[in-house]
């Protein structure tokens, strides 16, 4: 018998320990960036200046990069190795981190956020392709694509307590100065995965700068009218490159033999009813976070940690509809349960947009919040699952991608969009409600500026409702399918 081989095997189980701690640490981090900046966003508001108008680019810069440079960083990975790749998107993301912590400005700052996002596109779709090639086929690969999604859920939690807690304990810059010690450590673990079959093809950079551009125009056309007007110059300048923009990315990608999207799988009607109805939850998703964290903090004047704390019931919503769906899916057609969770996620938004300058949180804020993302959970699970489903095993990477792109595209358009919405009612009632929140010290015009500041906010939640209500009901007729479906079949 070879002595040898128990320790060979010791070796391996040791290694592929190691690269499950790397690959889930990775993942964990770039999931948690979504939404740990959020709870941070008046402190940086009160630090720079920031205008209500530009502050939500905070967080879009991000969103915007990392969701539209998603297939392009996988198509990288492909070409020039993934775990070559992946260390590139770490690095990247930590070094932006650093440059995000030390930001003398706002606009630093949005410049570090978008080479965050940039860097979290590289590493993100790489380290689940890394998975593949690291571990065998069978439990000890199923184990770890169990933990990849469970990391998923968790970042969104973590990024709620953990923001909250850095910046009021601290301050908001280690928000970001966080990331640096453990993007180096997962760097170093990178040694761990095995690097995999390298493909042949063409890399479409210029489809991905295409795509990016248009949806930073789009974004910024948005916030530009309800900032200016819907008939301003720059604004109709914007959305028409936008719309340039796109038209020549789709182009592209219909010529191009190495397409990012492969349009064919937009042609089948259940996997575009699945991917439009993720765009529409993603906007709700992130809008409502967003306005939450600023309604806690501007006009209920909760500390950043207790923001943090009250945001939490936002994550367990979210990951409590997401569990009962995987099981809701095995026994009944997926609108019947993306559609009424989108109904239930609306009614949530609904009751939010009837807050007052002194709600209660316990019987206000925390069960509307509750009922909102418990909703958005069901939807979430349910349409990643249909847009699988059924998609040949070397197709289900990119299908699965293209919903994680729309989620993401929705979150940056719904945030300018709702952000529009909410500024302009705002001002509506008192111009720089936000400063006045900050900086006032008469009670009658601080109390104006709650009023003026919770109408925003409540005109905004009312849209909100109205768009996953359009979710819902996209869900309802355009996901057709009747066929059951079983939750191994995706990675969230």
């Amino acid at each position: 018998m070879d002595s040898t081989l128990p320790a060979n095997q010791s070796s391996e189980s040791r290694q592929l320990r190691t690269a499950l701690i790397v690959i889930a640490t990775a993942q964990l981090m770039l999931v948690l960036d979504d939404t740990i900046a959020n709870i941070a966003l008046p402190s940086i508001q009160q630090d720079f200046g920031v205008s209500a108008s530009l502050l939500p680019w905070i967080v879009n810069a991000y969103i915007l990069a990392f969701g539209s440079l998603l297939l392009f960083g996988g198509r990288v990975g492909d070409l020039f190795g993934r775990r070559c790749v992946f260390r590139a998107g770490l690095a990247i993301f930590t070094g932006a981190s650093l440059l995000g912590g030390f930001a003398p400005g706002a606009e630093w700052l949005i410049a570090a956020r978008a080479l965050q996002g940039i860097g979290a596109a590289l590493a993100a779709p790489n380290a689940l392709a890394l998975i593949a090639t690291t571990f065998p086929v069978g439990k000890a690969r199923n184990s770890a694509m169990g933990v990849y999604g469970a990391m998923s859920a968790l970042g969104i939690t973590v990024g709620v307590l953990l923001g909250g807690v850095l910046t009021g304990m601290l301050s908001w810059r280690w928000v970001f100065f966080i990331n640096i010690p453990i993007g180096l450590g997962v760097l170093a673990g990178t040694r761990s995965l095995v690097e995999g079959q390298r493909n042949t093809g063409r890399l479409n950079t210029l489809s991905a700068i295409a795509g990016t551009a248009a949806l930073v125009a789009l974004t910024y056309g948005v916030t530009r009218g309800g900032e200016h007007a819907w008939t301003d110059p720059i604004t109709i300048g914007a959305f028409a490159a936008a719309g340039v923009l796109l038209i020549l990315f789709l182009f592209m990608q219909a010529r191009s033999a190495d397409s990012m999207l492969p349009l064919w799988l937009l042609r089948e009607r259940n996997r575009a009813g699945s991917y439009l109805t993720m765009l529409f939850t993603g906007a709700g998703l992130m809008g409502t976070f967003y306005l939450l964290a600023l309604y806690l903090q501007q006009v209920l004047q909760f500390s950043p940690t207790r923001t943090g704390v009250a945001a939490l019931p936002f994550s367990a919503g979210i990951i409590l509809g997401a569990g009962i769906s995987t099981k809701l899916v095995e026994h009944f057609a997926p609108r019947f349960v993306a559609g009424p969770g989108l109904v239930l996620g609306a009614i949530g938004m609904f009751w939010l947009s009837t807050l007052t300058v002194g709600a209660s949180y316990l019987t206000h804020v925390m069960p509307a919040v509750f009922l909102t993302s418990f909703g958005l959970g069901m939807s979430a699970v349910t349409m990643t699952l249909t847009a699988v489903h059924g998609v040949d095993e070397e197709w289900a990477g990119v299908a699965s991608a293209i919903v994680n792109m729309s989620q993401q595209i929705g979150a940056a358009l719904g945030l300018a969009i709702l952000t529009t919405i909410s500024v302009t009612a705002t001002n509506e009632q008192l111009p720089q409600a936000a400063t006045v929140m900050q900086q006032g010290k008469d009670p009658a015009m601080l109390a104006k500026a709650g009023e003026a500041l919770t109408y925003g906010y409540t005109s905004a939640f009312a849209v909100g409702a109205l768009i996953l209500l359009a979710a819902a009901l996209i869900a309802m007729l355009a996901v057709n399918t009747t066929q059951k479906q079983s939750a191994a079949a995706a990675v969230l």
